[in-house]
């Protein structure tokens, strides 16, 4: 289990960094045209959201993530105080984009407010996005694992809505390093656990349209960052390129948008599944904090 726990780490993390240069596009035509396909890590050109990075780093969702995996290491477990003291400092004079969510928590623990009371009331599925490496950490403790999960989510993105889908995709990735295929684990995890829940309708689309063009179905579903509309698109990405990792999240990017906060949670899942071999190797090389990433999971055995 420890091979795919590490390639679902490394999954994520490449999930984000493809969408790098083109994140936030929505125009899937114009993305297109000045992109190509997006098969390997571009650098950001100057006029987009993350100008200041270079190719195999990460968006400001990636870098959190990170931040998170360093506190993991550091404590040896989930830390809500640390984290968010870590959290706090890499945006000290941080060189990439700041959303609106991280805003209103900065403000929120400037005026006081502590880790489990500071986050947004931001609907944005990124921020249960982040959550691989507490699914590392934690891959032998469901319930360790779905209460740091939620907890790491709400300090950034406290909606309920959000915090439930850290929780859904926690379960997922879980199920999916015992053994489980992305599609039987997602089917059961919203039945069992979220049956009267909007995640379970969001689930049940995405799954029924497994057969259809992602960048197609993405774009009825929605684009954009809002958990409501990007979940049902991991969820179709994750169904109709159940064995392929690189096709998956090159439909994400393609299909424009908040193609992190999908890239994410597709890369986690789809890593778990198929394990390192399912990797690019292309991409991993490319990776700038690869070597960190792998020695910071060393920490947590």
């Amino acid at each position: 289990m420890r091979e795919k726990a590490e390639a679902m780490v490394l999954g994520s993390f490449l999930g984000d960094s493809l969408a790098l240069g083109a994140h936030w596009i929505y125009d899937q035509k114009q993305l297109a045209e000045k992109f190509g396909r997006v098969d390997s890590l571009l650098k950001p050109t100057p006029d987009s959201y993350h100008p200041t990075k270079e190719a195999g780093e990460f968006t400001h969702y990636g870098d959190q993530t990170l931040v998170l995996l360093q506190s993991l290491a550091a404590v040896k477990g989930f830390d809500p105080a640390d984290f968010s003291l870590r959290w706090q400092k890499l945006f000290d004079n941080y060189r990439g984009y700041v959303d609106r969510a991280t805003r209103q928590t900065l403000d929120n623990i400037a005026a006081g407010a502590n880790p489990a009371g500071s986050g947004s009331q931001s609907h944005d599925l990124a921020g249960a996005s982040r959550i691989a490496p507490l699914v590392y950490r934690y891959r032998n403790d469901p319930d360790a694992l779905v209460q740091a999960g939620r907890s790491q989510t709400a300090m950034t993105h406290n909606n309920p809505f959000v915090i439930d889908c850290a929780e859904f995709f926690a379960r997922v990735s879980h199920r999916v390093l015992q053994g489980g295929s992305p599609v039987e684990s997602m089917g059961l995890v919203a039945q069992e656990h979220f049956p009267k829940s909007t995640i379970y309708g969001l689930v049940q689309a995405g799954l029924d349209s497994k057969q259809e063009d992602s960048l197609t179905v993405i774009a009825r579903f929605g684009q954009s960052c809002a958990a409501e509309s990007a979940l049902p698109g991991v969820v179709q990405l994750l169904a109709r390129h159940e064995q392929d990792f690189s096709a998956g999240l090159i439909d994400c990017v393609m299909a424009g948008g908040d193609s992190a906060g999908r890239g994410m949670l597709v890369g986690m899942i789809s890593g778990a599944h198929l394990g390192l071999a399912g990797l690019p190797q292309e991409w991993l090389d490319r990776l700038k904090k690869r070597e960190e990433i792998i020695r910071l999971l060393t920490t947590l055995e």
